[in-house]
């Protein structure tokens, strides 16, 4: 049912106004569409006939409308497309630049994924391994001050950048940071298992570190320890490929790859964040997946 009779109505004082079936022709959009648009307060009626309801809606709102459509073409929600819309110039084209880097960002994931998935269903998981390349690293002891959680896979990111965020800052008050931030895996961390993990930054002033942690650090579940010398076994990734459970591929990888050697696990994995994170494409390397061995 249209909400209109007319075509046009002429409000004496104003350009003409369109019939919710006539303006939907002109932006080559359903009537249900512009209902859902100005629900959602994408694309309000220029006027609404307080006796019937009916909309109307001026011709030059058409190009909006176009807009609005051409945004879901993207698959962008349409809280976002509200964002967009009501920015000016620069900001719109940057709201739109950053909405598609996330969407880049999260199909690279998925490329990453769908790799080492049909290599497990296919059963050559070493083709799928084969993609990695893993060298060994001798690293030096380091003094590191370091924030524990138990947390899902889901709630991983987000903790990780607020944790190193909080231990960088302390850090600074400590020496300096002395190599680059990694996270300690416990313990399994998945949808299901929640680890724990360990955020750690390593830094110059052994005393001063603990004398931050005693100070400040108990809210955070913070301390400071040595991390013993020793030897990593590692692979080098993609911030695409950092994701959950993208990066399952590589820890296998640089498992298989110990076995294949004849070396030994010789305590829990890791990862090491070497770049920096916010200005890192979905394609630059960024982390080291590593596990120390024997």
């Amino acid at each position: 049912m249209d909400d209109g009779v007319d075509d046009c109505v002429d409000d004496g004082a104003h350009d003409a106004l369109l019939t919710i079936g006539a303006f939907a022709a002109r932006a080559r959009l359903s009537a249900k569409a512009l209902r859902l648009y100005d629900r959602l307060g994408l694309l309000a009626p220029a006027h609404v006939d307080e006796a019937t309801g009916y909309r109307y809606y001026r011709a030059g709102q058409a190009e909006r409308a176009r807009l609005v459509a051409l945004l879901r073409r993207l698959d962008m929600p349409l809280a976002r497309i509200a964002e967009v819309v009501r920015a000016d110039g620069d900001r719109a084209a940057g709201l739109l630049d950053g909405y598609w880097a996330d969407v880049e960002a999260r199909v690279a994931g998925q490329r990453t994924l769908v790799a080492y998935l049909r290599g497990r269903l296919s059963g050559r998981d070493s083709e799928v391994y084969g993609e990695f390349v893993v060298e060994t690293v001798d690293v030096p002891e380091q003094v590191v001050i370091s924030e524990t959680r138990h947390t899902l896979a889901s709630e991983l990111p987000a903790w990780i950048g607020a944790s190193l965020g909080r231990l960088e800052e302390a850090a600074r008050g400590c020496g300096g940071v002395t190599a680059a931030p990694y996270v300690v895996y416990h313990s399994d961390v998945s949808m299901e298992s929640d680890g724990p993990a360990e955020s750690c930054v390593p830094v110059a002033d052994g005393a001063a570190a603990r004398a931050w942690s005693e100070e400040r650090g108990r809210a955070w579940q913070t301390r400071v320890r040595v991390e013993p010398a020793g030897r990593l076994a590692y692979t080098r990734i993609t911030k695409a490929q950092v994701a959950y459970p993208q990066i399952l591929a590589a820890f296998g990888a640089v498992e298989e790859w110990i076995a294949a050697h004849g070396l030994t696990v010789a305590g829990p994995c890791r990862e090491v964040y070497f770049a920096d994170w916010e200005a890192a494409g979905p394609g630059d390397p960024v982390c080291d997946v590593a596990f120390p061995v024997n």
